[in-house]
């Protein structure tokens, strides 16, 4: 366990020995040693400046996408959620956008501009920031096919301005091209085309289309963590799932989603980690045995086991 450290000077919330299934979307996971919530960008280096090297930092925004097992995180969390943080429009034509507000937002404010193009993040249930962590995308689009220029804080405390091409971009994964310390996203700018007056209610029926699609297709009135596994090249997971028969498949509090087979929820919130964790890998053998396909999480999994 983290010793309880002192800190000068900060503006944010820090607390000690938190339930994490308090902070994600699973509902479920152990106690955190410290949970820091920064301010704003400037707080957060702070924080990470008098916060001993050799203390682990884990980010968390919505909780989505994330398994934190039973038992805890050891180390530093960092909670990058404000969703009344400003986005704005800068002089070059670009969209600066604070990590820590949600995708919806940042769909909602080009739409009011007539950008099209950013509608699918309205689709993304997390933070901008947990997008640029791994390159969210849904229906056809990425995030980084739009980021121009990238806002970091080193573990160090440090403050940082990145190119989109120091980073190699992949399906649902990006890392830097130069090995470096962990850093963390604290904003993007991104580009994308201009729209004009006629295109604003283009861009809000799309919005409003895309959620009513994730609405009728994904359990979203259940506890989960967005979709589970990848898709493999050339498939979809959920098919591949839904073919060997998982639908309803169950482990514990935990049962793979009747409305989406690359969902699991936790219906009753009685679930563990564990048994997400144990349904994930039943999953994993029974779709590679039936079709030799080895399905690869897209959850991030965090923490020790109880």
């Amino acid at each position: 366990m983290t010793p309880q450290l002192s800190f000068d000077g900060l503006r944010g919330d820090l607390r000690f020995e938190v339930a994490m299934a308090r902070h994600t979307s699973w509902r479920v996971g152990g106690l955190a040693d410290m949970v820091y919530t920064p301010a704003d960008a400037d707080d957060l280096a702070l924080f990470l400046r008098q916060l001993p090297e050799e203390v682990p930092v884990a980010v968390l925004g919505l909780g989505s996408n994330v398994l934190i097992r039973d038992g805890g995180i050891r180390g530093a969390v960092v909670l990058m959620r404000d969703n009344t943080a400003a986005i704005r429009e800068e002089d070059d034509g670009t969209v600066y956008v604070p990590a820590a507000v949600t995708g919806a937002k940042l769909a909602r404010f080009t739409a009011a501009q007539g950008k099209v193009e950013a509608a699918f993040l309205a689709g993304i249930p997390g933070t901008v920031g947990g997008a640029l962590a791994m390159n969210a995308g849904c229906y056809g689009s990425d995030t980084w096919a739009y980021v121009v220029r990238v806002e970091v804080v080193t573990r160090a405390g440090e403050r940082r301005v990145r190119a989109a091409d120091e980073y190699d971009i992949g399906y649902r994964q990006v890392r830097r091209k130069k090995p470096s310390s962990p850093e963390i996203f604290t904003g993007a700018w991104f580009r994308f085309a201009a729209g004009d007056m006629r295109s604003i209610g283009k861009a809000q029926t799309d919005i409003k289309t895309l959620l009513s699609k994730r609405l009728a297709s994904q359990p979203l009135d259940l506890p989960n963590a967005g979709s589970v596994f990848r898709n493999p090249p050339g498939d979809h997971a959920a098919r591949l799932i839904e073919a060997c028969g998982l639908k309803g498949l169950t482990v514990g509090g935990a049962s793979v989603s009747e409305k989406h087979a690359n969902f699991i929820v936790n219906p009753k919130g009685a679930a563990r980690a564990a048994d997400i964790e144990a349904l994930m890998a039943q999953v994993q053998q029974t779709v590679e045995t039936k079709t030799g396909v080895r399905l690869q999480p897209e959850v991030k999994i965090l923490g020790e086991a109880a």
